[in-house]
């Protein structure tokens, strides 16, 4: 009887080589890697929907020059992290390369911190996209079966959540059907990205009869939190950072995208690192664009200084509309997207034994697609967003504004931890083909600094209503973005050493063939 080997491709080999079969599909190419982080940054998406937040806090100067600065610094952590990508392109991504460079215990808080950052990064776009489009249908007059006229604040709400509902389902409906639509339409996505950017810009440079000066946009200053003036600096302005911090986010979907991905140590660092440069050069000029016709000041303010009422107030209804319609699509793209990276990485820690149920959320359809990761991915993002139902005085949903912070602060402690424990082993690591050289000394040492900056930023309150000591202080007004990231990080300390360390022992090798070995490679060995 005559035995049939089947010859491992060079992807097939390296992934062997991390002790994983291949068992998603293969078949994204490297601009189909790079367009799933784009999708995700999604300039369409972060500009508008958190240019409220720069605006409130620190005013135009936080976003014509806050965004060029911070970008800079958010190049740093996605250089740092492309580097790894290269030498570890499975679908686990920063959770393998924190096993792999610091043992099980790092993988295991890595892992948890990546999966809130993910699930909530969800949560934020779609709720998001669900209230420009709720802003969208009511310039359009539509009133069927939802009044999205009425200027009731609690039926905004309830309308935005409904859309949020709905959303989440047809992103779950794409990503379950199939990979290689997912794929197709992230391509998509990328040049909708292009042409939207173009398209806003011209409109927003020809369709306002009047516009900012440049020292207005380059130098003003707001403050709309309710603070003290004299906080300005170092609290007030810092605030605002959320907008590039925030946009910046979900990057790390070419590295959990890498087992689908051709040439995948070289097209997911790839991938990573110009996703942002491409981004911060996009998204620069947009924010521009949105300033410069902000001349309507007073009536952008008692509009919650969102992008929504800038471009209300400076065009007409049919170039209103044509601009909310294009970053709304954005945003849908982008929220798909989330939804790809989020349940990889679900698949991921639960084919290792990490998620409770893992058995469920690993399991993949005929398609090849992990079925009940997504769902689970959807689920979550859902239940953490409830409390937007009920907005703050205002009719404000303050929890879409946590929601962010938890994605950013989440995502961004998962980033950092192995960029740290890559600084740590410094000349000791043997990087893969895409690598900083000796440059990730001075590179991965800004990243960390300036992450734990943002990290004690954003667990800031964000008015004084949200500060529990003071007479004025509202639960609707609260920011619940550091009582999730405490008690999250409380959880997982409590279920490692409630039994997790001797049940989980990190990445699991799913190879079928014994013959297949782990190379003898220091950066590979575990440190306990």
């Amino acid at each position: 009887m005559t035995q049939t080997v089947q010859k491992l491709s060079a992807d097939e080999q390296k992934l062997a080589a991390l002790g994983y079969k291949q068992e998603l599909n293969r078949g994204w190419s490297g601009f189909s890697n790079f367009a799933i982080s784009l999708t995700i940054i999604c300039i369409l998406s972060g500009c508008f929907t958190t240019y409220g937040q720069a605006w409130n806090d620190g005013g135009p100067i936080a976003i014509s020059i806050g965004w060029p600065v911070i970008s800079l610094l958010v190049l740093a952590v996605g250089l740092s992290m492309a580097e790894l990508a290269s030498k570890y392109p499975t679908a686990g991504g920063i959770y393998y390369w924190a096993y792999s460079l610091g043992g099980v215990r790092w993988a295991w808080f890595t892992g948890w911190f990546n999966l809130l950052g993910l699930v909530a990064i969800v949560a934020a776009v779609d709720y998001g996209c669900a209230s420009f489009l709720n802003s969208v249908l009511a310039l359009y007059n539509l009133n069927f079966i939802l009044d999205f006229t009425t200027t009731n604040n609690s039926a905004i709400l309830r309308n935005t959540f409904v859309l949020f509902f709905l959303i989440l389902a047809v992103h779950s409906l794409i990503n379950v059907f199939s990979s290689h639509l997912v794929s197709l339409l992230n391509r998509i996505s990328a040049w909708w990205m292009l042409g939207g950017v173009v398209t806003i810009v011209g409109v927003l440079i020809f369709g306002p009869t009047s516009h900012q000066s440049f020292s207005w946009v380059f130098s003003h200053r707001l403050n709309n939190t309710g603070f003290s003036g004299h906080f300005y600096w170092y609290f007030i302005l810092p605030l605002g950072f959320l907008l590039t911090m925030y946009t910046f986010t979900g990057y790390d979907a070419s590295a959990h995208l890498s087992e689908e991905t051709h040439d995948a140590e070289r097209s997911a660092p790839r991938g990573l690192w110009t996703s942002i440069a491409y981004s911060a050069v996009g998204g620069w000029v947009l924010l521009l664009a949105i300033t410069f016709a902000a001349t309507h000041v007073a009536a952008i303010n008692k509009g919650g200084g969102g992008a929504v009422p800038v471009i209300e107030t400076a065009l007409s209804t049919g170039l209103a509309k044509l601009v909310l319609d294009i970053s709304t699509v954005g945003q849908l793209f982008c929220g798909m997207g989330c939804v790809a990276a989020a349940s990889r990485m679900v698949f991921a820690f639960s084919r290792d034994g990490a998620v409770p149920g893992h058995s469920l959320w690993r399991r993949l359809n005929k398609n090849r697609t992990p079925t009940w990761a997504v769902l689970f991915v959807v689920v979550l993002a859902l239940l953490i967003t409830v409390p937007a139902l009920f907005g703050n005085s205002a009719g404000l949903p303050v929890a879409f504004f946590a929601v962010t912070s938890i994605t950013t602060i989440g995502l961004y402690i998962a980033y950092i931890l192995p960029v740290y424990l890559r600084w740590r082993m410094g000349d000791r690591f043997k990087p893969g083909v895409w690598n900083l050289g000796k440059h990730y000394r001075w590179i991965n040492a800004v990243a960390i600094v300036w992450v734990v900056i943002c990290v004690v930023i954003f667990i800031l309150p964000t008015a004084p209503g949200a500060v529990p000591w003071n007479s004025s202080f509202s639960w609707s007004d609260f920011n619940y973005a550091p009582v999730v990231t405490i008690a999250l990080a409380l959880g997982v300390w409590i279920a490692w050493h409630a039994g997790a360390k001797n049940t989980f022992k990190g990445p699991v090798r799913t190879l079928e063939d014994p013959d297949v070995a782990t190379p003898d490679d220091p950066a590979l060995m575990p440190v306990n």
